[in-house]
Protein backbone atom coordinates (compact mmCIF):
# COMPACT_ATOMS: atom_id res chain seq x y z
CA UNK A 1 0.00 0.00 0.00
CA UNK A 2 1.25 3.30 -1.02
CA UNK A 3 1.98 6.09 1.62
CA UNK A 4 -0.44 9.04 0.54
CA UNK A 5 0.52 12.21 -1.61
CA UNK A 6 0.67 14.84 1.40
CA UNK A 7 -0.53 18.24 -0.40
CA UNK A 8 -0.13 21.76 1.17
CA UNK A 9 -2.59 24.26 0.20
CA UNK A 10 -5.69 24.65 -0.60
CA UNK A 11 -5.75 27.02 -3.45
CA UNK A 12 -6.44 26.02 -7.00
CA UNK A 13 -3.07 24.26 -7.58
CA UNK A 14 -3.59 22.05 -4.69
CA UNK A 15 -6.85 21.63 -4.81
CA UNK A 16 -6.21 20.59 -8.56
CA UNK A 17 -2.84 18.58 -7.50
CA UNK A 18 -5.25 16.52 -4.76
CA UNK A 19 -7.96 15.72 -7.48
CA UNK A 20 -5.84 14.75 -10.14
CA UNK A 21 -3.99 11.94 -7.60
CA UNK A 22 -6.86 11.17 -5.90
CA UNK A 23 -8.76 10.03 -9.12
CA UNK A 24 -5.92 7.96 -10.21
CA UNK A 25 -7.08 6.03 -6.95
CA UNK A 26 -3.61 7.28 -4.69
CA UNK A 27 -4.62 8.36 -1.21
CA UNK A 28 -4.26 12.37 -0.40
CA UNK A 29 -3.50 14.41 2.90
CA UNK A 30 -4.25 18.26 1.94
CA UNK A 31 -3.19 20.66 4.77
CA UNK A 32 -4.96 23.85 4.33
CA UNK A 33 -4.23 26.73 6.81
CA UNK A 34 -7.97 27.62 7.07
CA UNK A 35 -10.43 28.38 8.77
CA UNK A 36 -7.23 28.61 11.65
CA UNK A 37 -5.55 31.14 10.09
CA UNK A 38 -6.12 33.14 7.16
CA UNK A 39 -3.57 35.13 4.72
CA UNK A 40 -4.24 39.19 3.78
CA UNK A 41 -5.65 37.80 0.48
CA UNK A 42 -8.08 35.59 2.08
CA UNK A 43 -11.93 36.33 2.96
CA UNK A 44 -13.71 33.37 3.32
CA UNK A 45 -12.54 29.59 4.72
CA UNK A 46 -13.65 27.97 1.44
CA UNK A 47 -10.96 26.12 -0.89
CA UNK A 48 -9.83 27.62 -4.34
CA UNK A 49 -10.55 31.41 -3.73
CA UNK A 50 -10.79 33.53 -6.50
CA UNK A 51 -10.28 37.69 -5.95
CA UNK A 52 -12.37 38.77 -8.98
CA UNK A 53 -15.10 37.30 -11.24
CA UNK A 54 -12.56 37.50 -14.31
CA UNK A 55 -9.69 35.88 -12.40
CA UNK A 56 -10.00 32.96 -15.12
CA UNK A 57 -9.52 35.53 -17.93
CA UNK A 58 -10.35 34.87 -21.90
CA UNK A 59 -11.98 31.64 -23.31
CA UNK A 60 -11.56 32.11 -26.76
CA UNK A 61 -9.20 29.42 -28.06
CA UNK A 62 -6.89 31.86 -30.18
CA UNK A 63 -5.84 33.88 -26.77
CA UNK A 64 -3.11 31.58 -25.16
CA UNK A 65 -4.45 31.37 -21.80
CA UNK A 66 -8.17 30.23 -23.65
CA UNK A 67 -6.15 27.26 -25.26
CA UNK A 68 -4.62 26.37 -21.99
CA UNK A 69 -8.31 26.45 -20.49
CA UNK A 70 -9.33 24.32 -23.40
CA UNK A 71 -6.30 21.84 -23.32
CA UNK A 72 -7.47 21.81 -19.16
CA UNK A 73 -10.72 20.61 -20.16
CA UNK A 74 -9.32 17.61 -22.38
CA UNK A 75 -7.06 16.31 -19.53
CA UNK A 76 -10.27 16.98 -17.15
CA UNK A 77 -9.40 19.85 -15.05
CA UNK A 78 -11.69 19.72 -11.61
CA UNK A 79 -10.89 23.94 -11.66
CA UNK A 80 -12.63 24.34 -15.31
CA UNK A 81 -15.08 22.17 -14.47
CA UNK A 82 -16.00 24.23 -11.94
CA UNK A 83 -15.47 27.29 -13.58
CA UNK A 84 -17.84 25.93 -16.39
CA UNK A 85 -20.63 25.02 -14.26
CA UNK A 86 -20.53 28.75 -12.46
CA UNK A 87 -19.86 30.71 -15.43
CA UNK A 88 -21.67 33.87 -15.38
CA UNK A 89 -21.79 36.53 -18.91
CA UNK A 90 -18.49 38.49 -19.45
CA UNK A 91 -18.47 38.59 -23.04
CA UNK A 92 -15.48 36.30 -24.53
CA UNK A 93 -13.94 36.17 -21.01
CA UNK A 94 -14.90 32.88 -18.75
CA UNK A 95 -16.23 35.14 -15.57
CA UNK A 96 -17.59 33.05 -12.46
CA UNK A 97 -19.80 33.62 -9.77
CA UNK A 98 -16.66 33.68 -6.89
CA UNK A 99 -18.70 31.87 -4.32
CA UNK A 100 -20.01 29.21 -6.10
CA UNK A 101 -17.07 28.14 -7.87
CA UNK A 102 -15.48 28.20 -4.46
CA UNK A 103 -18.38 26.49 -3.08
CA UNK A 104 -17.95 23.59 -6.61
CA UNK A 105 -14.07 22.94 -5.24
CA UNK A 106 -14.38 22.78 -2.01
CA UNK A 107 -17.35 20.04 -2.14
CA UNK A 108 -15.54 17.98 -4.77
CA UNK A 109 -12.57 17.79 -2.37
CA UNK A 110 -14.32 17.58 1.06
CA UNK A 111 -16.47 14.78 -0.24
CA UNK A 112 -14.13 12.64 -2.31
CA UNK A 113 -13.22 9.54 -0.06
CA UNK A 114 -9.52 9.19 -1.40
CA UNK A 115 -8.80 12.65 -0.11
CA UNK A 116 -8.23 13.76 3.55
CA UNK A 117 -8.28 17.50 5.28
CA UNK A 118 -6.63 18.85 7.80
CA UNK A 119 -6.72 22.21 8.34
CA UNK A 120 -3.82 24.67 10.14
CA UNK A 121 -1.00 26.18 9.01
CA UNK A 122 2.42 23.74 8.55
CA UNK A 123 5.31 25.69 9.68
CA UNK A 124 8.03 22.69 8.26
CA UNK A 125 8.25 21.10 4.47
CA UNK A 126 6.64 17.73 5.52
CA UNK A 127 9.08 14.59 5.18
CA UNK A 128 6.82 12.20 3.18
CA UNK A 129 8.14 10.75 0.21
CA UNK A 130 5.54 12.21 -2.13
CA UNK A 131 4.97 16.26 -1.11
CA UNK A 132 3.52 19.17 -3.05
CA UNK A 133 3.67 22.42 -2.22
CA UNK A 134 0.97 24.69 -3.40
CA UNK A 135 1.06 27.31 -0.30
CA UNK A 136 0.45 30.18 -2.99
CA UNK A 137 2.20 33.66 -3.42
CA UNK A 138 1.79 33.93 0.42
CA UNK A 139 3.39 31.26 1.82
CA UNK A 140 3.28 31.38 5.73
CA UNK A 141 6.74 33.06 6.53
CA UNK A 142 8.21 29.72 8.47
CA UNK A 143 7.60 27.59 5.58
CA UNK A 144 8.92 30.23 3.60
CA UNK A 145 11.90 30.48 5.34
CA UNK A 146 12.40 26.78 5.24
CA UNK A 147 11.40 27.05 1.09
CA UNK A 148 14.34 29.56 1.01
CA UNK A 149 16.73 27.40 3.17
CA UNK A 150 16.21 24.39 1.11
CA UNK A 151 16.86 25.95 -2.02
CA UNK A 152 19.71 28.31 -0.67
CA UNK A 153 18.84 31.17 -2.62
CA UNK A 154 16.68 33.84 -1.50
CA UNK A 155 12.98 34.14 -3.18
CA UNK A 156 11.90 36.97 -5.92
CA UNK A 157 9.02 38.80 -5.20
CA UNK A 158 6.99 41.94 -6.91
CA UNK A 159 3.51 42.84 -5.95
CA UNK A 160 0.10 42.25 -7.59
CA UNK A 161 -2.89 44.67 -7.20
CA UNK A 162 -6.58 44.58 -6.66
CA UNK A 163 -9.48 46.12 -8.09
CA UNK A 164 -12.52 47.54 -6.17
CA UNK A 165 -15.94 45.99 -6.04
CA UNK A 166 -19.11 47.77 -5.93
CA UNK A 167 -22.40 47.13 -5.68
CA UNK A 168 -24.07 47.79 -9.03
CA UNK A 169 -27.77 49.35 -7.48
CA UNK A 170 -25.42 52.33 -5.90
CA UNK A 171 -24.06 53.33 -9.40
CA UNK A 172 -26.31 55.94 -11.36
CA UNK A 173 -27.19 54.07 -14.32
CA UNK A 174 -28.88 57.24 -16.00
CA UNK A 175 -25.34 58.16 -16.18
CA UNK A 176 -23.37 54.29 -16.59
CA UNK A 177 -24.44 52.71 -19.37
CA UNK A 178 -24.53 48.70 -21.12
CA UNK A 179 -22.34 47.90 -23.87
CA UNK A 180 -18.82 45.92 -24.81
CA UNK A 181 -16.19 47.48 -27.11
CA UNK A 182 -16.22 45.28 -30.12
CA UNK A 183 -18.97 42.96 -29.76
CA UNK A 184 -22.94 43.28 -28.72
CA UNK A 185 -25.16 40.49 -27.15
CA UNK A 186 -28.15 39.54 -30.00
CA UNK A 187 -30.52 42.08 -27.89
CA UNK A 188 -28.27 44.91 -28.61
CA UNK A 189 -26.47 45.33 -25.34
CA UNK A 190 -23.25 44.59 -24.10
CA UNK A 191 -21.58 42.63 -20.89
CA UNK A 192 -19.76 45.29 -19.05
CA UNK A 193 -20.93 48.65 -17.42
CA UNK A 194 -19.64 51.44 -18.32
CA UNK A 195 -18.83 54.87 -17.00
CA UNK A 196 -18.22 57.92 -19.54
CA UNK A 197 -15.54 60.37 -19.23
CA UNK A 198 -14.75 63.48 -20.68
CA UNK A 199 -11.66 65.35 -21.26
CA UNK A 200 -11.84 67.65 -18.07
CA UNK A 201 -13.32 64.63 -16.14
CA UNK A 202 -10.45 62.54 -16.52
CA UNK A 203 -7.42 64.86 -16.23
CA UNK A 204 -8.98 65.38 -12.89
CA UNK A 205 -9.26 61.99 -12.22
CA UNK A 206 -5.40 61.16 -13.40
CA UNK A 207 -4.73 64.38 -11.16
CA UNK A 208 -6.28 62.69 -8.16
CA UNK A 209 -4.60 59.29 -8.68
CA UNK A 210 -0.64 61.33 -9.17
CA UNK A 211 -1.55 62.99 -6.01
CA UNK A 212 -3.72 60.38 -3.73
CA UNK A 213 -2.22 58.92 -0.89
CA UNK A 214 -1.42 55.37 -1.14
CA UNK A 215 -0.63 52.52 1.37
CA UNK A 216 3.55 52.70 1.83
CA UNK A 217 5.72 49.77 1.46
CA UNK A 218 8.36 48.42 3.94
CA UNK A 219 12.02 50.18 3.33
CA UNK A 220 13.40 47.00 2.68
CA UNK A 221 11.33 46.16 0.32
CA UNK A 222 11.47 46.76 -3.86
CA UNK A 223 8.60 48.21 -5.60
CA UNK A 224 8.74 45.63 -8.02
CA UNK A 225 5.01 45.11 -9.74
CA UNK A 226 3.65 42.54 -12.05
CA UNK A 227 4.17 44.06 -15.92
CA UNK A 228 0.25 42.62 -16.46
CA UNK A 229 -1.41 43.96 -13.07
CA UNK A 230 0.48 47.50 -12.74
CA UNK A 231 -1.67 49.89 -10.33
CA UNK A 232 -3.68 52.70 -11.85
CA UNK A 233 -1.54 54.83 -9.82
CA UNK A 234 1.87 53.41 -11.36
CA UNK A 235 0.37 53.21 -14.97
CA UNK A 236 -1.07 57.30 -14.38
CA UNK A 237 2.83 58.35 -13.83
CA UNK A 238 3.65 56.72 -16.96
CA UNK A 239 2.08 59.60 -18.96
CA UNK A 240 -1.25 61.44 -18.66
CA UNK A 241 -2.60 59.94 -21.51
CA UNK A 242 -1.25 56.38 -20.36
CA UNK A 243 -4.89 55.19 -19.14
CA UNK A 244 -7.03 56.95 -22.02
CA UNK A 245 -4.95 54.47 -24.45
CA UNK A 246 -5.03 51.81 -22.12
CA UNK A 247 -7.71 50.01 -19.66
CA UNK A 248 -9.50 53.06 -19.75
CA UNK A 249 -9.94 53.54 -23.91
CA UNK A 250 -13.07 54.85 -24.87
CA UNK A 251 -12.63 52.48 -28.54
CA UNK A 252 -15.99 50.69 -29.84
CA UNK A 253 -17.93 52.58 -27.18
CA UNK A 254 -20.33 55.31 -27.57
CA UNK A 255 -22.55 57.63 -24.80
CA UNK A 256 -25.81 56.70 -25.41
CA UNK A 257 -26.83 60.06 -23.60
CA UNK A 258 -24.65 62.27 -26.39
CA UNK A 259 -24.07 59.40 -29.31
CA UNK A 260 -20.50 60.58 -29.15
CA UNK A 261 -17.34 58.51 -27.92
CA UNK A 262 -16.24 59.54 -24.85
CA UNK A 263 -12.69 61.14 -24.24
CA UNK A 264 -12.12 57.75 -22.09
CA UNK A 265 -14.55 55.08 -20.53
CA UNK A 266 -14.25 53.13 -17.04
CA UNK A 267 -15.29 49.43 -17.31
CA UNK A 268 -17.09 47.35 -14.71
CA UNK A 269 -17.28 44.01 -15.29
CA UNK A 270 -19.87 41.63 -13.53
CA UNK A 271 -18.68 39.41 -10.64
CA UNK A 272 -21.71 37.05 -9.79
CA UNK A 273 -24.79 35.63 -11.63
CA UNK A 274 -27.25 37.43 -9.97
CA UNK A 275 -25.03 40.71 -11.27
CA UNK A 276 -24.62 42.11 -7.79
CA UNK A 277 -21.36 42.99 -7.62
CA UNK A 278 -19.33 44.57 -10.46
CA UNK A 279 -15.28 45.24 -10.65
CA UNK A 280 -13.81 47.90 -11.94
CA UNK A 281 -12.01 47.04 -14.41
CA UNK A 282 -8.11 47.92 -14.62
CA UNK A 283 -8.24 49.55 -11.54
CA UNK A 284 -6.37 47.56 -9.29
CA UNK A 285 -4.48 49.99 -6.65
CA UNK A 286 -2.42 50.28 -3.24
CA UNK A 287 -4.16 53.96 -2.72
CA UNK A 288 -5.63 53.89 0.70
CA UNK A 289 -9.66 52.89 1.63
CA UNK A 290 -10.38 56.78 2.60
CA UNK A 291 -8.51 58.01 -1.01
CA UNK A 292 -10.01 55.39 -3.30
CA UNK A 293 -13.47 56.11 -1.46
CA UNK A 294 -12.69 60.03 -2.09
CA UNK A 295 -11.24 59.35 -5.84
CA UNK A 296 -13.55 56.26 -7.35
CA UNK A 297 -16.86 58.63 -6.13
CA UNK A 298 -15.67 61.48 -8.05
CA UNK A 299 -16.76 59.67 -11.30
CA UNK A 300 -19.67 59.95 -13.00
CA UNK A 301 -22.30 57.96 -11.39
CA UNK A 302 -20.36 56.66 -8.65
CA UNK A 303 -21.08 59.58 -6.74
CA UNK A 304 -23.40 57.40 -3.67
CA UNK A 305 -21.39 53.63 -5.09
CA UNK A 306 -21.53 50.99 -2.31
CA UNK A 307 -18.10 49.36 -2.00
CA UNK A 308 -17.71 45.73 -1.49
CA UNK A 309 -14.27 45.67 -1.88
CA UNK A 310 -11.32 48.02 -1.82
CA UNK A 311 -8.60 47.63 -4.08
CA UNK A 312 -5.55 46.53 -2.21
CA UNK A 313 -1.83 45.27 -3.15
CA UNK A 314 0.04 42.15 -1.63
CA UNK A 315 2.80 40.49 -2.08
CA UNK A 316 3.91 37.55 -3.88
CA UNK A 317 6.68 35.15 -3.53
CA UNK A 318 8.02 32.71 -6.10
CA UNK A 319 11.11 30.58 -6.21
CA UNK A 320 13.31 31.37 -8.91
CA UNK A 321 12.48 28.11 -11.00
CA UNK A 322 15.28 27.29 -13.67
CA UNK A 323 18.04 26.86 -10.59
CA UNK A 324 15.70 25.91 -8.27
CA UNK A 325 13.30 22.99 -10.36
CA UNK A 326 13.45 19.94 -12.47
CA UNK A 327 11.05 19.46 -15.73
CA UNK A 328 8.52 17.64 -13.57
CA UNK A 329 8.29 20.35 -11.08
CA UNK A 330 9.73 18.70 -8.49
CA UNK A 331 12.62 20.30 -6.34
CA UNK A 332 16.21 19.62 -7.17
CA UNK A 333 18.06 17.85 -4.65
CA UNK A 334 14.93 16.83 -3.01
CA UNK A 335 13.44 14.07 -5.55
CA UNK A 336 9.68 13.83 -4.79
CA UNK A 337 9.07 17.10 -3.28
CA UNK A 338 6.93 18.85 -6.27
CA UNK A 339 6.22 22.79 -5.95
CA UNK A 340 3.17 24.01 -7.75
CA UNK A 341 1.21 27.53 -8.64
CA UNK A 342 2.25 30.99 -8.36
CA UNK A 343 5.06 29.99 -5.95
CA UNK A 344 6.78 27.66 -8.82
CA UNK A 345 7.15 30.54 -10.52
CA UNK A 346 3.84 31.35 -12.62
CA UNK A 347 1.74 34.39 -12.85
CA UNK A 348 -2.18 33.42 -12.80
CA UNK A 349 -5.05 31.51 -11.40
CA UNK A 350 -5.04 29.68 -14.57
CA UNK A 351 -1.90 28.97 -15.25
CA UNK A 352 -1.17 27.83 -11.65
CA UNK A 353 -4.00 25.96 -11.40
CA UNK A 354 -2.65 24.12 -14.90
CA UNK A 355 0.99 23.95 -13.06
CA UNK A 356 -1.26 21.73 -10.31
CA UNK A 357 -2.38 19.75 -12.65
CA UNK A 358 1.50 18.67 -13.70
CA UNK A 359 2.21 18.22 -10.22
CA UNK A 360 -0.82 15.93 -9.05
CA UNK A 361 0.14 14.18 -12.66
CA UNK A 362 4.15 13.91 -12.00
CA UNK A 363 3.51 12.88 -8.38
CA UNK A 364 0.78 9.91 -9.00
CA UNK A 365 3.26 8.66 -11.23
CA UNK A 366 6.06 8.55 -9.14
CA UNK A 367 3.68 7.10 -6.80
CA UNK A 368 2.96 3.96 -9.17
CA UNK A 369 6.51 3.44 -10.58
CA UNK A 370 5.54 4.79 -13.76
CA UNK A 371 7.60 6.51 -16.45
CA UNK A 372 7.99 10.53 -16.34
CA UNK A 373 5.16 11.90 -18.67
CA UNK A 374 5.74 15.99 -19.91
CA UNK A 375 2.99 17.64 -22.09
CA UNK A 376 3.73 18.19 -25.65
CA UNK A 377 6.56 21.40 -25.83
CA UNK A 378 3.76 22.97 -28.85
CA UNK A 379 1.17 22.73 -26.22
CA UNK A 380 0.00 25.53 -23.97
CA UNK A 381 1.39 23.49 -20.87
CA UNK A 382 4.46 22.30 -22.36
CA UNK A 383 5.24 26.36 -22.72
CA UNK A 384 4.74 26.76 -19.20
CA UNK A 385 6.98 24.57 -18.34
CA UNK A 386 9.84 25.74 -20.78
CA UNK A 387 9.52 28.91 -19.53
CA UNK A 388 10.18 27.98 -15.97
CA UNK A 389 12.95 25.52 -17.26
CA UNK A 390 14.75 27.49 -19.79
CA UNK A 391 14.14 31.15 -18.63
CA UNK A 392 17.49 33.28 -17.74
CA UNK A 393 17.65 32.45 -14.45
CA UNK A 394 19.58 35.96 -13.54
CA UNK A 395 16.51 37.93 -14.49
CA UNK A 396 13.72 35.21 -14.12
CA UNK A 397 10.07 36.72 -13.42
CA UNK A 398 6.47 35.10 -13.21
CA UNK A 399 4.93 35.27 -16.48
CA UNK A 400 0.95 34.10 -17.63
CA UNK A 401 0.60 32.00 -20.84
CA UNK A 402 1.64 33.68 -24.04
CA UNK A 403 2.23 32.94 -27.45
CA UNK A 404 5.75 33.97 -27.11
CA UNK A 405 6.84 31.29 -24.79
CA UNK A 406 5.61 28.50 -27.48
CA UNK A 407 8.71 27.18 -29.39
CA UNK A 408 8.03 29.18 -33.18
CA UNK A 409 6.02 28.30 -36.21
CA UNK A 410 7.88 25.85 -38.79
CA UNK A 411 7.87 28.17 -42.50
CA UNK A 412 6.95 31.46 -43.27
CA UNK A 413 4.48 31.88 -39.48
CA UNK A 414 6.73 35.75 -39.66
CA UNK A 415 4.30 36.76 -42.73
CA UNK A 416 1.44 35.28 -41.25
CA UNK A 417 -1.47 37.70 -40.27
CA UNK A 418 -1.95 37.56 -36.48
CA UNK A 419 -5.07 35.75 -36.16
CA UNK A 420 -3.38 33.21 -38.73
CA UNK A 421 -0.23 33.07 -36.03
CA UNK A 422 -2.98 32.34 -32.93
CA UNK A 423 -4.98 29.87 -34.92
CA UNK A 424 -1.61 27.33 -36.22
CA UNK A 425 -0.41 27.82 -32.14
CA UNK A 426 -3.82 26.60 -31.38
CA UNK A 427 -3.62 23.83 -34.28
CA UNK A 428 -0.48 22.73 -33.31
CA UNK A 429 -1.36 22.55 -29.72
CA UNK A 430 -4.37 20.61 -29.88
CA UNK A 431 -2.71 18.09 -32.64
CA UNK A 432 0.08 17.36 -29.84
CA UNK A 433 -2.00 16.95 -27.01
CA UNK A 434 -4.17 13.64 -27.58
CA UNK A 435 -1.01 11.71 -27.07
CA UNK A 436 -0.30 12.97 -23.99
CA UNK A 437 -3.42 12.91 -23.00
CA UNK A 438 -3.70 9.00 -23.81
CA UNK A 439 -0.49 8.38 -21.47
CA UNK A 440 -1.81 10.05 -18.37
CA UNK A 441 -5.47 9.17 -18.49
CA UNK A 442 -8.29 12.04 -18.40
CA UNK A 443 -9.55 10.94 -14.98
CA UNK A 444 -13.28 13.60 -14.24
Amino acid sequence: MHEPVVIVGAGLAGCEAAWQIANRGIAVVLHEMKPVRRSPAHASDRFAELVCSNSLRSDVVTNAVGLLKQEMRLLGSLVIQAADATAVPAGKALAVDRDAFADWVHGAIETHPKIQVVEGAIAEIPKGENVILATGPLTDPPLAAQIQELMGDEHLYFYDAISPTVYADSLDHEVVFRASRYDQNDDGTGDYLNIPLDRDTYTGFVEGLLEAEAVELHPFEADLYFEGCLPIEEMARRGRDTLAYGPMKPVGLFDPRTGRRPHAVVQLRQEDKGGVLFNLVGCQTKLRIGAQRELFRSLPGMGEAVFARFGSVHRNTYVNAPEALTETLEVKGRPGLFLAGQIAGVEGYVESAALGFLAGINAARRVEGLAVALPPRESAHGALLGHLRNADPRHFQPMNVNFGLFPPLAGTSGRRKKRERQQAFVDRALGALPAYQQTVGTRV
